[in-house]
């Protein structure tokens, strides 16, 4: 058996493979259906400042080869995180990171400071690039300048390992990279959704109620896969890469690109079952090409 553990910025994961924020829930939901410690990781879906309701709906649509959502990042808030979910899930055997969200800096950086002081949690995601909500989110991750600014801000308060999730809507992703490791990121997570619309013909009317959402599922991981490689080559900091991950081989493209680990998302959907399977195929492809160690293969592209 290949060696699949995987060290980024200090944090330990036992296999690359790891679930994304909002795709995932808390774990919780998924624990009857396998032993959650045979992840690298749960990226737990997204913490805010105090509760949201999130979006109107209908919130979701399937699209080809996708899945539009605009939930809106629905949830409690920090409190209720802090003092009622965190104590279910700090015994769980993997690393359990936080993706934070919010309208503001200052928001920002209050659910910052609070998830830093819990034991059990390495590390958060700083979502700055949700294009699901009003305010916020997207807003802070489309303008070089700004996303410094969030990202110094929470690094300030912040003191464990920091990742930033980028968004695709963006002219330059690899000026976005470069912005956020200036404001003192340690980890880049990519890609978020693409902006996207769905439209019913026969009514005349948007399918979700906020006509546009953030596209996800295999639709986007052409584009997903073009980032994490330009940004690998951008900068020196490691990357988490996700976008239509739906197997084994597509997990190894983005490591290929460069990715350190990845993220399932849309295809939790689908299969439940889904991501323990693609650390078996990660195994079994090392296994089959000869290759002692996950690592060897982040950034092995061949493109001469």
């Amino acid at each position: 058996m290949a060696d699949l553990k995987i060290n980024i910025a200090g944090m330990q994961f036992k296999n690359p493979v790891t679930t994304a924020s909002g795709c995932f829930g808390y774990g919780e939901e998924f624990k009857d259906f396998y032993d959650l410690g045979l992840l690298g990781g749960i990226f737990v879906k997204a913490v805010t400042g105090s509760n949201r309701e999130g979006n109107k709906y209908p919130r979701m649509a399937e699209t080809p080869s996708g899945m539009l959502n605009s939930v809106g990042l629905q949830n409690k808030g920090v409190d209720n995180f802090c003092e009622v979910i965190y104590p279910r899930l700090k015994n769980f055997n993997t690393q359990i990171i936080v993706n934070v969200s919010g309208s503001t800096i200052e928001e920002y950086v209050k659910v910052a400071e609070r998830i830093n002081e819990l034991e059990g949690i390495p590390a958060i995601e700083l979502n700055i690039s949700c294009p699901n909500v009003k305010e916020g989110g997207m807003a802070f991750g489309v303008v070089p300048s700004t996303a410094t600014e969030v990202t110094r801000a929470v690094r300030d308060v912040y003191k464990k390992v920091l990742m930033v999730k980028l968004s695709p809507n963006v002219t330059s992703i690899t000026e976005m990279a470069k912005a956020v490791v200036e404001g003192g990121a340690d980890v880049l997570t990519l890609i978020n959704t693409l902006l996207g619309m769905a439209i019913n013909s026969e009514t005349q009317r948007p399918v979700i109620s906020t006509v546009t959402g953030g596209l996800s599922g295999p639709a986007i991981k052409p584009v997903a896969l073009r980032m994490v490689w330009q940004v690998f080559k951008a900068v020196k900091v490691p990357i988490v890469g996700l976008g239509g991950i739906m197997n084994a081989s597509d997990a190894i493209e983005f490591m290929l690109a460069g990715a350190s680990v990845i993220q399932v998302g849309t295809a939790n959907f689908i299969n439940p079952m889904v991501a323990p399977k693609i650390v078996e195929g990660i195994n079994e492809y090392l296994d089959r090409h000869n290759i002692p160690s996950a690592r060897d293969i982040i950034g092995a592209l061949k493109v001469c």
